[in-house]
């Protein structure tokens, strides 16, 4: 072997996976249990998505909702935004969008003062902005 095929770094096998890979594939894993409820297809019907929602995200969905307004309201309007060919379903891709909207929306909820409900303490999250992840007030350092 030659010296520079030595310094290749070699791939190392990790035997076990981050939050990250554990989360993404949790939710194909979700998606795909609620929406074999109908095995004709690989979509998931309003029913069939306020059911996921309602079974596996309820606590989470409290704590993001925006104020004034119910749960149920709130999964109508995810869905109604995801729905993007109106087809009264969601695909796959469309479900990441529904994820994508309820994520944003914690996230930005997690930035305001405390409702008196949820995780987070007075005054919004307990966090400073040097915290891994940018929120577009300038280049990093």
């Amino acid at each position: 072997m030659s010296a520079s095929e030595q310094a290749i770094p070699r791939p190392t096998t990790r035997k076990t996976k981050t939050d990250l890979e554990l989360a993404l594939e949790c939710a194909i894993n979700i998606y795909h249990q609620y929406a074999i409820k109908n095995p004709r297809d690989d979509f998931l019907s309003k029913s069939e998505f306020t059911q996921l929602l309602k079974e596996t995200a309820k606590t989470f969905l409290t704590r993001t909702v925006p104020p004034n307004m119910s749960i149920d309201d709130y999964i109508n309007q995810l869905f109604t935004k995801a729905d993007k060919n109106r087809d009264g379903r969601l695909k796959f891709t469309e479900f990441l969008t529904t994820l994508n909207l309820a994520a944003i929306d914690a996230h930005n909820r997690s930035h305001e003062p405390s409702r008196g409900e949820g995780p987070y303490p007075v005054g919004g999250h307990d966090h400073g902005h040097d915290h891994g992840h940018d929120h577009g007030h300038g280049p990093r350092n």
